[in-house]
């Protein structure tokens, strides 16, 4: 058994590093196998690498002088086309220089003719001028004058008697037109009034609050805008604050709502506490004030003019006029006017003075409410005031003078005759409308320059606000019967190129002052 233990442990002995040696062997041939294998594939890959490489490198290269030649024939063709573009140009340039040269030589013989010509001309003139000086002297001879003094007699003389001539014939007919004016004084009168009523627009709508100091602008913006938000919203009217120092404008065509935001604005800035809720119990204080003043002016306005029976609504619309403007003259202040003037020309032709004092009053009471309306439906303060007439049962004359007033309809009765001729005399009289600053300083710069385009003025004024230009004149060139004339001259210029209202006095001086000193 020993033995066998023995024995088995010598084999294993020996058997293990047989199989260790033999397992090795083994490794190391499948090894060196599979490096060679691997070794013969690398260089076949690089070999067909190689191949490739040298194809693509061919197929480039036959690209490359494909593609030159191609750019080489494309260039040539381009060289050939330019080529044959320039011998064209050459062609034309060559044959306008040779037109050129041909139209310098017509142009050189024309040239030539025209000086042989001149020559010919300059020769009759010659003889021309050597007979009209023998004539001038023969006529000198025969008359014992040369010929500038002739010339000089004649043309005093004549100039003398058409003077004298023109200036009596235009104091005759001066005399004439004063003699006649009398008897058509009503005629001329309308008619120059209905001539010279334009129809401009030249509404107040803006009003200015002043601030006691910058800082308060801030405080009515207030925090981001509510409290000019709300004033606004509350009144309807657009509050710009600008850059303009210690001021706030109102802007709005309703006067009424401007007035109201006004008199809140100025209350919110005397009490200092301005916030959404003190903003809007100081606007309802001032509707209620406005309110208030507009019933008080429309009884006041009735009273003054004596006119009773009005209804209460006609009078607060009355009342409203005291806000509304028209060329800067206030309507309730011109409606007054009217109504006055109109019962006076009615006493004066003997009708209904009562019923011509109403019909002034009332004529322009379309005015109070022509902004409220929907721009779609506009209508003219002529057809509002005829509504609210029919609508508080005026009487048809009344109604038909508010709308014959500025001639959209005919007037059916004296009394809107007198109706329009008051309307108009109040807005006509002098500083009634007001005219903005730029018209009126153009106005006054073209009479002066008219009046000193004429010769021998030597200087002008235009004066009482345009309505009278005085013309002083330089003594040694205008005379008494000159002046006459002048005077008319620059009367028919002014008619002609200016646009005024009423008339316009043209008074020329001529003024002659000699200086002497006792010594």
């Amino acid at each position: 058994m020993l033995g066998i233990i023995i024995a088995v442990v010598v084999t294993l002995v020996i058997a293990v590093p047989v199989s260790i040696f033999v397992t090795n062997s083994y490794h190391k041939k499948v090894t060196e196998q599979k490096v060679g294998g691997a070794e013969q594939q690398a260089r076949a890959i690089i070999d067909e690498a190689v191949k490739t490489a040298e194809t693509k490198k061919r197929e480039i290269l036959i690209e490359a002088k494909e593609e030159s030649m191609r750019s080489k024939n494309e260039l040539e063709k381009e060289i050939k086309e330019r080529r044959a573009e320039v011998s064209k140009s050459e062609s034309r340039v060559q044959q306008k220089e040779e037109n050129l040269d041909k139209k310098l030589e017509s142009a050189d013989r024309k040239e030539q003719s025209l000086v042989s010509r001149e020559e010919n001309l300059e020769k009759e003139r010659q003889k021309v001028a050597k007979l009209n000086e023998q004539r001038v002297q023969e006529l000198e001879r025969i008359s014992g004058l040369t010929s500038q003094q002739a010339k000089d007699f004649l043309l005093n003389t004549v100039k003398d008697d058409v003077k004298a001539d023109t200036a009596k014939y235009l104091k005759e007919s001066m005399a004439q037109a004063k003699d006649e004016a009398d008897k058509q004084a009503k005629e001329i009168l309308v008619t120059a009034i209905q001539r010279c009523a334009a129809d401009h627009v030249a509404e107040s709508t803006i009003s200015v609050v002043q601030l006691p100091n910058d800082e308060m602008k801030g405080r009515i913006i207030g925090r981001e805008g509510r409290n000019i938000r709300t004033l606004e919203t509350l009144t309807g009217v657009e509050l710009i604050i600008d850059d303009t120092p210690e001021a706030v404008v109102l802007s709005a065509f309703d006067p009424v709502r401007r007035e109201v935001a006004r008199i809140a604005l100025e209350k919110l800035i005397v009490d200092g506490r301005i916030h959404p809720a003190r903003i809007e119990e100081m606007v309802e204080k001032a509707k209620k004030e406005v309110d208030n003043t507009i019933r008080e002016e429309g009884e006041q306005a009735a009273l003054d003019t004596g006119v009773h029976g009005l209804n209460p609504e006609e009078i607060k619309l009355l009342g409203r006029l005291k806000y509304r403007t028209s060329f800067g003259q206030n309507v309730l202040k011109h409606s007054i006017e009217v109504s006055q003037l109109a019962g006076l020309l009615a006493a004066e032709v003997g009708v209904d003075t009562r019923l011509a004092k109403r019909a002034g009053l009332l004529h322009d009471i379309g005015k109070a409410v022509d902004h409220e309306q929907d721009q779609s439906e506009s209508q003219s303060h002529v057809a509002l005031g005829v509504e609210i007439c029919r609508k508080y049962k005026e009487s048809p004359v009344i109604i038909n003078a508010v709308a014959a007033h500025h001639g959209d309809c005919e007037p059916e009765s004296l009394i809107a005759l007198l109706i329009q001729a008051a309307d108009t005399i109040s807005a006509a009289r002098p500083g009634a409308r007001r005219e903005t600053l730029e018209n009126y300083t153009n106005r006054i710069q073209q009479l002066e320059d008219v009046a000193d385009s004429f010769e021998g003025v030597e200087r002008s004024f235009a004066i009482q606000a345009g309505r009278e230009v005085r013309v002083m004149v330089v003594p040694e060139k205008i005379s008494d019967a000159d002046m006459v004339l002048l005077a008319r001259d620059i009367t028919k210029k002014i008619e002609n190129e200016l646009q005024y209202p009423g008339q316009i006095k043209v008074n020329v001086i001529r003024e002659s002052r000699v200086v002497d000193y006792a010594k």
